[in-house]
């Protein structure tokens, strides 16, 4: 595999971290308000060569303390490991974005203290996830074994759904909930029309809005930090 984009400072990406964003190219969802369109439909990106962003990563060892890899989804590339081991080495922490579909890879590279971080984009309720995906099916049991491992071991991780007024109401808040019961973090983010965007008029979820999602989440909850990010 290899990386077609590079955010080379980031405050956003990885809370409480500098960081350098490495993004991959291709995706099994179609989630039509994705906004890096170009990334998902393969809309052939050029590449950026691994000997370069190595130099870069060398360059920034003093200044940046972790790099994010994102997508397109990142685990749709085994050979991806073999990265990541480099990144390691270079005494970077690791944050992993995933649709948590490839549980087998992402399980092995926590058991391997490859990444330190990982986010699950949790679409929408289990009923809806494969219209918000994009896609006619999604491997839902994939999805339930990413989430059981993260629920029963003290790996670091975050859960976070992209709010859209067209795919989520409280109900859909209210089944996801039941299926991620127990995790320490759980957050609601902010949607833009971008113009990378898949598809567009799809609407934001007004901040008075998502307060009540959060009031909900939390009193399914306990003991899970619920938090907005973007608004």
């Amino acid at each position: 595999m290899d990386f077609v984009g590079i955010d080379k400072m980031s405050l956003v990406d990885f809370d409480d971290y500098l960081s350098i964003v490495l993004f991959t190219e291709g995706c099994n969802f179609r989630c039509p308000f994705c906004h890096n369109a170009s990334l998902v439909l393969n809309q052939a990106n050029p590449i950026i060569p691994w000997e370069e962003i190595k130099q870069i990563l060398k360059d920034h060892q003093k200044k940046i303390d972790a790099v994010v890899i994102t997508g397109g989804e990142p685990l749709i590339h085994p050979d991806i490991v073999e990265k990541i081991k480099e990144i390691k080495e270079m005494g970077y922490l690791v944050k992993l974005d995933t649709n948590g579909t490839n549980p087998k890879l992402l399980i092995s590279l926590i058991e391997d203290k490859l990444i330190d971080y990982v986010a699950i984009d949790i679409k929408n309720s289990w009923d809806k996830y494969a219209k918000t995906a994009g896609v006619k099916n999604v491997a839902l049991e994939a999805l339930n074994t990413s989430i059981s491992y993260l629920l029963s071991h003290s790996f670091p991780y975050e859960f976070r759904t992209t709010i859209i007024k067209e795919f989520h109401t409280l109900d859909d808040i209210i089944d996801i909930a039941k299926h991620i019961k127990g995790c320490p973090k759980y957050v609601f983010q902010h949607y833009k029309d971008r113009e990378g965007c898949i598809e567009h008029g799809f609407h934001e979820i007004s901040e008075e809005e998502i307060t009540t999602f959060v009031k909900k989440a939390q009193e399914l909850l306990p003991g899970t930090n619920v938090m907005i990010r973007g608004y």
